[in-house]
């Protein structure tokens, strides 16, 4: 996918950090971008920040724990645009807890987000790609993907499954033409992390950098896709 001119992308999560760097970064080299993600508000602050610069967004409020709200999320993308190129799962959601004392309706939700529904609109996706030969699907994981840590289990545990996922499906639909990647970020400078005297958020990676990252995916040429590319700080973040 070498130019991105006249693309048309879904990114989830796209209200705020990440999301909207991505969504700033594709709109940047010229791709129509669907912003997908539960504050309409937040949304639409992003879509008038690409307006203003010549850009073209859709604000299409979506709850990824609702099969009705994800396929309609594709639905009108494809009415007003008639195409969906590329498909950026970057949503995530987690809470720090300790196994013995978390809610099932947590994890349930952190499996929802993280990894149910980058499942479910890859496959409402996909058939309009294979049909076309071409197109990329990008999952946003997490060092977390690679390496648990304590009171973080089910967190990891999507983003190790994530990464399965994406692996999985780069096998399934290689021939087709159609990129399959995941990006782990380390210590991205978002709202995600709180504030803390443990680290220096000025060496954190900046959300800017996966939104690079993505670009950097969708430049390859067609012989080649970076499966998984990690990303971390060049610097470590502790004091």
């Amino acid at each position: 996918m070498e130019s991105l001119t006249g693309k048309v992308s879904i990114v989830t999560g796209a209200g705020r950090g990440i999301g909207r760097a991505i969504s700033l970064a594709l709109s940047r080299s010229d791709a129509r971008v669907a912003l997908a993600a539960r504050s309409e508000l937040e949304l639409r602050a992003v879509a008038e920040e690409i307006k203003s610069e010549n850009g073209e967004a859709l604000v299409i409020p979506t709850d990824l724990t609702r099969d009705e709200d994800m396929e309609r999320l594709v639905k009108r993308t494809l009415q007003e645009w008639g195409s969906i190129d590329v498909l950026v799962n970057n949503a995530g959601w987690g809470k720090t807890t300790p196994v013995v004392s978390a809610r099932t309706e947590d994890w349930d939700r952190t499996f929802q987000v993280n990894l149910r529904a980058p499942m479910v609109l890859s496959r409402l996706v996909l058939p309009a790609m294979i049909e076309k030969k071409a197109g990329a699907i990008i999952n946003i994981s997490s060092i977390s993907g690679k390496t648990g840590q304590a009171n973080t289990a089910a967190y990891a545990a999507s983003k190790f499954g994530l990464i399965g996922f994406t692996e999985s499906l780069f096998e399934e639909v290689r021939e087709y033409g159609i990129k399959v990647a995941v990006i782990l970020p380390g210590f991205v400078d978002t709202p995600l992390i709180p504030p803390t005297k443990r680290l220096d958020r000025s060496k954190m990676v900046r959300p800017e950098d996966i939104g690079q990252a993505v670009l950097f995916v969708l430049s390859c040429p067609p012989n080649s896709c970076p499966v998984e590319i990690t990303v971390r700080p060049q610097q470590s973040p502790y004091r």
